[in-house]
């Protein structure tokens, strides 16, 4: 009798020594957890505010999609200007995907070659002077004029119209970049202004060359951004009228967000 008995306690002690290790293990589904302590978890950020939608193009047949667009891309390059300007000056493999990423990096220090749409301008930057005295060469700015022709010479409608068109590629490309709560156009506008806001070069602007690639010697021309250090490049005629083009273009960009700011003020004088 005792003997069983001891028997019995052993077999009972096992088992509560097996489900107390198999708890301690994995907490099954049943159980529900303690309440944690500590401060309440803050709600996730607002989604950003849109402040230059695009005017919405309904198209005449579905988009393609983002990485078989080049044929769709190059098809509306050639309708704004022609098949021989185009193969001339655009690269139009991963023709979107250049735009995004060129945009996204102009306002920093650094632009990647390899990641523009745009061909680069042939021959080398020309500087004038000795070693000691070296300024920006007069000649320079000649290398950009066909690029400053073929600007001026497009439809800034066309533009828009066609950026209006495709505009959900363009969207994408920007959020596969590593945006995806931002609205793309909202970060063109903001970079056509920084490019607008490059200052106008003084005369025989002085450089320096303390290595392979020229600077200027003037510390506040010199930290400028990629973009406007290309405006401040192309010389002060040619970013002129280069200037003008995307004022004219921008206007196109946001007149839809223009008229929905006259059409709520409208509202709330009612």
């Amino acid at each position: 009798m005792n003997r069983t008995i001891w028997l019995l306690l052993i077999v009972v002690a096992g088992a509560i020594t097996g489900v107390l290790y198999y708890t301690s293990q994995k907490t099954p589904s049943w159980v529900v957890p303690p309440a944690a302590k500590g401060p309440a978890s803050k709600p996730p950020p607002p989604e950003p505010e849109i402040r230059y939608p695009v005017e919405e193009k309904t198209p005449e047949k579905p988009l393609p999609e983002l990485a078989r667009s080049d044929p769709t891309l190059k098809e509306a390059l050639v309708e704004l200007w022609n098949e021989k300007s185009v193969a001339q000056f655009f690269h139009l493999n991963e023709f979107v995907r250049r735009v995004v990423a060129t945009v996204d990096n102009l306002p920093r220090q650094k632009v990647a070659l390899r990641l523009m749409p745009v061909k680069q301008a042939p021959g080398q930057f020309r500087a004038a002077g000795k070693s000691d005295a070296l300024t920006v060469s007069p000649d320079n700015a000649a290398r950009y004029a066909p690029y400053v022709k073929l600007a001026e010479s497009v439809d800034s409608a066309k533009v828009a119209d066609l950026y209006f068109r495709l505009y959900p590629l363009f969207q994408q490309a920007y959020e596969d970049l590593g945006y995806p709560k931002a609205y793309f156009n909202d970060r063109l506008i903001e970079v056509i202004d920084h490019l607008l806001a490059a200052p106008e070069m003084p005369a025989n602007v002085k450089l320096v060359q303390p290595k392979v690639f020229y600077q200027y010697s003037d510390p506040d021309l010199e930290k400028r951004s990629a973009g406007q250090k290309i405006m401040m490049r192309i010389g002060n005629d040619n970013a002129n009228r280069v200037k003008a083009k995307l004022r004219d273009i921008r206007g196109h960009l946001t007149r839809k967000a223009a008229n929905r700011k006259q059409e709520n003020g409208s509202t709330s004088r009612q």
